[in-house]
């Protein structure tokens, strides 16, 4: 067959030496020396490049058709059929083997030569072709009614290797490594290919699994009746992945066991899945070679399976009996491999089998050790879902009493001046339920439903106000070193919550260095030209305030790092640490819109790095103003004759804001719930200035009824308070108009200025 001559070169190389030969008219028609000198410089640089490249491509090209020369030269002597394709899929070159088992077959697609010994040849040639794309090799085996094929594709230059090994018994007959019925079945149950012991068993052939099992699906493992040539047949049934959504289904007919029967201990050796024999007292009968290097099995040992696997949550020989006595039925059970050094998951399903020496069990063997990882981390986020719901509840309820408790200690030092004897014990219980207060404010923070009162803060001044503090939490063996930006920027946070976070970082960086050394508070200020991706984070571009806590303690182990902002898990000793306190500063920071990195070295410290966006000031704004605080403001007028509706369930909460309006001048109309509340209001001649009400109630909630109140008294103001974060309003209340949240604990003052501030 003529060949086309080509140039030698690409079209790329053409194009610039066109270029350059263009060029060469502008020198000559240049005035001047030094415009002609310019232009012949720019056509000789274009030509030299022209060249470089048309060489660089001579050589690629040169040493591909080196290689594949190479190959054919290596493949001429192979039995194997070897075919050589182009980077489109064309046969150029064949061997002998396959030149005499097909004819020439150069310039044809390799799906037509495949097509004469396999089914559905284009399909099984574009797997490869799609896997050849990634990878620099696929194989695939296919088990046909002659035999079994092999294909194996190799990555050759911009080519493609096939090598083709046809396997066949004398008669003909898909010789079959382990003597057992084999079936090759697609994704939607359809049988695809079978072998040669498959096709005798059930005495012809049979398109879908429909036709050949009792009952589906079939799992790997169990035993299960098939449509025999003659009658239905007990089989146990293991099934492998094949790739591509394909599936080997392999049968062992009942009658062949136990395993000393010749056919059947040939295939439990050679099949490839994990297998052991067991007895009926649990001994370890016989584990085929997946199975001894899935357990860690020494061969000739005398095992038991409950010495090998664990974590069943009962006893093992409990479960070999209930099975062997069919009890109970056959499934899947997770257990954990105990005679290896690694933690490794199985799953195992136990099959009876009745033979003449009494039952026996046959167990199928999976390691599930990636799925079990994926179950603890999904058990792990349910967990931490459940305790931040407890969080939140027990939150709502302590606040409630916390409100109780420091409002009737507000009236009752109201009527005690500081030089009476009960004055100092008043004094300790108003301090003692701000700390729990403050208690309940990190179980929010650690559920992340905490109410933040945000405001303009500058991390330096921040510092400073707890430096004196932090001096003493350390101690004197640790040395606290701050190094600010500065020219720090400020951030939109909540001033409490980010001490809380500082402390918190602090006190674990001393905690880790027993022998005393040296902790760092960095502050930055850092532009993201670009986001940052890290710990399945991403950090937007813009610009951050950073804080970085770094000591020279023990360090944090690789294994253990991606696990420490966990609720409960702590790297110290028993007895030492709750596990809370850095998953309470994960929740405040990304509550408060930033992000918390953690890199650590074993026994060369560990660095905490938070991002915070830097504030944006409004235009208009002044650089000393304040933006409008969330907390209520103290006006120094608190008197006023006017009439609020105070909706509370809580007796004790009721009874303290009630006193508490009245004590200032309001006339105050009390109701338990919503419905007395929207029963009072049906009083046309009722005139009300204020409703206090309560968020979540029994019945109807608070938004809720005052969404129908407002119908006919739109001018009404809303005060509503909560021991539930605000993110619980906003779902449910973000629509009423002239209305405010104050969260519970509230004071006295707090109560009655927010009150009276919604009235000016």
């Amino acid at each position: 067959m003529a060949r086309r001559r080509r140039l030698p070169g690409d079209g790329a190389t053409w194009a610039l030496v066109l270029l350059a030969v263009g060029c060469l008219p502008v020198a000559f028609l240049a005035e001047g020396i030094l415009a002609r000198i310019t232009g012949f410089a720019v056509a000789a640089s274009i030509t030299l490049t022209a060249a470089l490249l048309n060489i660089w491509r001579f050589r690629r090209e040169r040493a591909e058709r080196a290689a594949m020369r190479q190959a054919a030269e290596l493949a001429t002597d192979d039995p194997a059929l070897v075919f050589l394709t182009d980077s489109q899929g064309q046969i150029l070159f064949e061997n002998p083997a396959a030149r005499d088992r097909f004819g020439p077959r150069e310039g044809q697609p390799m799906s037509r030569a495949l097509a004469g010994l396999i089914p559905n040849a284009s399909a099984i040639a574009f797997r490869h072709e799609t896997t050849l794309m990634r990878d620099r090799a696929a194989r695939e085996t296919v088990v046909t009614r002659r035999g079994t094929v092999k294909i194996t594709a190799f990555r050759i230059g911009s080519g493609t290797l096939w090598r083709v090994d046809e396997a066949e018994d004398g008669a003909g007959r898909a010789p079959t490594s382990n003597g057992l019925p084999m079936m090759v079945v697609s994704r939607n149950d359809t049988i695809l290919s079978m072998n040669d012991a498959m096709r005798r068993t059930l005495g012809e052939r049979r398109k879908a699994l429909s036709e050949v099992f009792e009952t589906l699906p079939v799992q790997s493992g169990q035993r299960t009746r098939i449509r025999a040539a003659e009658d239905w047949t007990e089989v146990m049934v293991i099934e492998l992945q094949a790739g591509d959504g394909r599936r080997e289904i392999h049968v062992l007919p009942v009658d062949l066991l136990p395993m000393e029967d010749e056919i059947a201990a040939r295939a439990f050796g050679a099949l490839p899945v994990a297998l052991v024999h067991i007895g009926a007292g649990g001994e370890i009968l016989a584990a085929n070679p997946r199975a001894q290097s899935l357990l860690n099995l020494h061969p000739g040992g005398e095992m038991v399976l409950s010495a090998v696997v664990e974590g069943l949550g009962r006893p093992i020989n409990d479960w070999v009996e209930d099975v062997l006595a069919e009890r109970i039925p056959s499934r899947p059970e997770m257990v954990q491999a105990t005679l290896r050094e690694d933690d490794c998951f199985v799953q195992i399903t136990l099959g009876r089998i009745a033979g003449e020496g009494g039952p026996t069990l046959l167990g199928v063997l999976h390691d599930a050790t990636a799925l079990k990882s994926m179950e603890q981390q999904f058990v792990q986020s349910q967990k931490m879902q459940a305790i931040g719901e407890l969080a939140g509840g027990v939150a709502h309820d302590f606040n409630n009493l916390l409100t109780a408790i420091t409002g009737h200690c507000d009236l009752l030092m109201m009527r005690h001046d500081e030089g009476d004897p009960d004055y100092a014990d008043l004094a300790q219980i108003n301090q003692n339920a701000n700390r729990a207060a403050s208690l309940v404010g990190q179980l929010l923070a650690f559920s992340r439903k905490q109410t933040l009162r945000p405001e303009v803060v500058d991390l330096r001044d921040t510092m400073s106000d707890i430096t004196h503090l932090l001096n003493r939490l350390i101690g004197e063996k640790v040395r606290l070193e701050l190094d600010h930006d500065p020219h720090l920027l400020p951030i939109r946070a909540d001033r409490r919550q980010m001490e809380q976070v500082i402390m918190n970082l602090i006190v674990n960086a001393r905690d880790a260095m027993p022998d005393g050394g040296r902790v760092l508070v960095e502050t930055r200020v850092a532009r993201l030209r670009e986001p940052l991706r890290r710990d399945q984070a991403e950090v937007p571009a813009g610009h951050y305030v950073t804080v970085r806590v770094s000591d020279e303690g023990t360090g944090i182990p690789p294994d253990q790092i991606g696990r420490i902002f966990e609720p409960f898990f702590t790297t110290k000793g028993t007895g030492k640490g709750t596990g809370l306190g850095l998953s309470m500063v994960y929740g405040i920071v990304k509550q408060s819109g930033g992000f918390i990195f953690a890199d650590s070295e074993p026994g060369r410290g560990t660095d905490f790095t938070l991002y915070f966006p830097v504030y944006d000031r409004p235009k208009g704004q002044s650089p000393d103003s304040q933006p409008e605080s969330s907390a209520p403001a103290r006006p120094t007028d608190l008197s006023g004759d006017a009439v609020v509706l105070l909706v509370e369930d809580e007796a004790s909460v009721r009874a303290f804001a009630s006193r508490a309006l009245r004590m200032r001048g309001f006339t105050v109309i009390e109701a338990e719930n919503a419905e007395v509340a929207l029963e009072k209001l049906a009083d046309s001649d009722l005139e009300v200035d204020v409703f206090v009400t309560d968020v979540i109630m029994p019945g109807m909630d608070g938004p809720t009824w005052v969404r129908e109140a407002l119908k006919d008294r739109p001018d009404v103001r809303v005060v509503f308070v909560s021991g539930y974060a605000e993110d619980a309003l906003e779902r449910n209340g973000k629509d009423v108009p002239n209305s405010v949240f104050l969260a519970k604990p509230f004071t006295l003052s707090d109560l009655t200025a927010t009150v009276q501030r919604q009235l000016h």
